[in-house]
């Protein structure tokens, strides 16, 4: 099966497909399916615009809504995650997943399909440990802070990810798993991206959550983006009892721009498949639906259940009674049904409502699968509750609870996402990297050269990967994989310096006031391992994103 895998997307569906196309012809081959790794923007209107975390003049409507519309249909069938950069309201629908078009579909929260026979797994959004505990408890109108809480990563989806047992062959997360760096051209990397040279020599560049999950999990191949830098890396991982030792191929890919290798078509092995189609997954059904008493729409911090004495059940993976009973549910038919349904009106050109606001719907995807499976819409519920108590909280109550929160150790012991300063080191945003060295793009009078031509992109079609490396080998393990699951207290940060290296981060959406603004010269150079002075790259949302609220960091 050739399956296109494309990193951050931002809204740029025309591109990425009409590049699919001219390879599809270039290679002489059939793309069978697109995986997109977060940055999504799955915007629909201008009021979609307002609920996505990005500078003011970067929301722009883009193509998504050509497909939601029905001006345009997908070519090709596409599944994808959430990232940092997302039209959240929309997404919010669906936490369990759905079409946001026709055939384009999102996995939700966290999910697994199967396609062709070949499981699909996916975490959306970024790892931030100060929000890791809570509940979904945002809801638009967003405010400053739950613009940007919403997109984060949510313990109850790891914890249902870990309940997993079958084999996943695919894994999508925005954000990288920590210490993948370790496996593959580690200095390759950095001589592409200098600034990164800090965190990753200290082990705190990346996803501790997902790190856990990678070993877990053990997929075949994890596909990421967030960095906007390919990378390939391939993770040998200890052996479980006497089964032979599972091997993961990771590639990270760029964002979608002239020059910038945003897309690769790797392939996967066929296997046999009851249908052609999309198909749910009995398995991730069934731990849904063991889970649902666990879901939290509340800012209220909650641990996982452990076998410690103190909880009546801890252990929620499916058994076969619970598989079968959710193909009963379906009535055996494990197909995802073509009932893609728009819940608001879509973005006309020709009469456009700049002032429109950001909407709430329920969707009725997710309404149907709640009533076969029983599961509870969280969406609706986190609404509900807005309207009980209102959704605007005092600042100083929550001020109170993050000082608390302080108080606490992290469940990583390396995590460094909630230091104290305004910006995470481990979230890079589209507008900061715009204005990078041209190096990659061949200089600045490619730069400046129409982009809607595929032969502008580079688009190689095979994987280079590095030979595998033994994720049991001391020097490369983090201490984190050697240790029992997590104790699951409040995943806050120890206290770190912020090394001058991370200045030039491209971060989340929050920056420092007082932070020097630079760009990076054309002519900068260093050896490799140079530890000389870092090059940083010039902060366009610098203004935009002053603020107080440090949790961000």
């Amino acid at each position: 099966m050739k399956i296109a895998v494309e990193g951050c997307c931002h809204g740029e569906l025309d591109k990425i497909y009409e590049t699919i196309e001219y390879l599809e012809k270039k290679e002489a081959v059939k793309v069978d399916l697109l995986l997109c790794c977060g940055d999504f923007q799955a915007v629909r209107n201008e009021g979609d615009l307002k609920c996505m975390a990005v500078p003011t003049k970067y929301r722009t409507m883009q193509t998504f809504y050509k497909y939601y519309s029905g001006e345009k249909k997908a070519p090709v069938l596409t599944i994808f995650i959430g990232g940092n950069h997302e039209a959240s309201n929309h997404l919010q629908e669906l936490p369990y997943g759905g079409w946001v078009a026709p055939n384009i579909y999102y996995l939700g929260y966290a999910g697994v399909v199967r396609y062709k026979g070949i499981r699909i797994g996916g975490l959306s959004g970024i790892f931030k440990s100060n929000d890791f505990r809570k509940g979904h408890h945002e809801f638009p109108p967003y405010d400053q802070e739950t613009l940007r809480s919403v997109y984060h990563i949510r313990n109850i989806e790891v914890f249902k990810l870990k309940q997993v047992q079958m084999p996943i062959d695919i894994f999508l997360s925005h954000d990288w798993p920590r210490g993948i760096y370790h496996y593959g051209k580690t200095e390759d990397l950095l001589r592409k991206k200098r600034f990164l040279r800090h965190e990753v020599e200290t082990n705190t560049l990346g996803n501790p959550a997902a790190e856990e999950l990678l070993a877990h999990l053990q997929p075949s191949y994890w596909f990421s983006a967030h960095l906007h830098v390919k990378f390939a890396a391939v993770m040998q991982h200890p052996p479980k009892g006497n089964a032979a030792p599972r091997v993961t191929k990771f590639l990270s890919l760029d964002k979608c721009l002239p020059y910038r290798e945003f897309l690769q078509v790797v392939d996967v092995p066929d296997r046999p498949s009851s249908s052609e189609g999309l198909e749910y997954d009995p398995e991730w059904f069934a731990i849904l639906k063991a889970t649902d008493s666990l879901q939290n729409t509340t800012r209220q911090r909650w641990n996982p259940p452990e076998n410690n004495g103190l909880h009546e059940r801890w252990d929620f993976r499916a058994t076969e009674a619970d598989i079968m009973q959710v193909v009963e549910d379906l009535s055996g038919d494990l197909g995802v049904p073509d009932n893609f349904s728009r819940t608001v009106p879509p973005y006309d050109p020709s009469r456009p409502q700049p002032g429109a606001p950001p909407s709430y719907n329920t969707n009725p995807q997710t309404t149907e699968l709640c009533a076969k499976l029983g599961l509870t819409d969280i969406y609706s519920k986190a609404g509900q509750r807005g309207d009980d108590t209102g959704r605007s909280q005092s600042r100083t109550g929550d001020d109170d609870e993050e000082e608390e929160e302080n108080d606490e150790p992290s469940e990583y012991p390396t995590d460094t996402s909630g230091l104290s300063s305004s910006f995470n080191p481990d979230e890079i945003t589209i507008e900061d990297e715009w204005e990078e060295e041209d190096e990659e793009a061949g200089g600045e009078s490619k730069a400046k050269e129409k982009p809607d031509s595929p032969s502008a992109i580079k688009t190689p079609n095979r994987m280079v990967l590095p030979e595998p490396i033994s994720g049991a080998s001391p020097s490369l393990r983090t201490s984190l994989m050697n240790l029992p699951p997590p104790s699951h207290s409040t995943p806050k940060a120890a206290p770190a310096q912020v090394h001058p290296d991370q200045e030039g981060r491209c971060d989340d959406t929050e920056e420092v006031a007082a932070a020097p603004i630079l760009k990076r010269s054309s002519g900068e150079s260093a050896e490799a391992g140079s530890r000389g002075a870092t090059p940083r790259i010039k902060r366009r949302n610098q203004v935009i994103y002053q603020t107080t609220d440090n949790d961000e960091g």
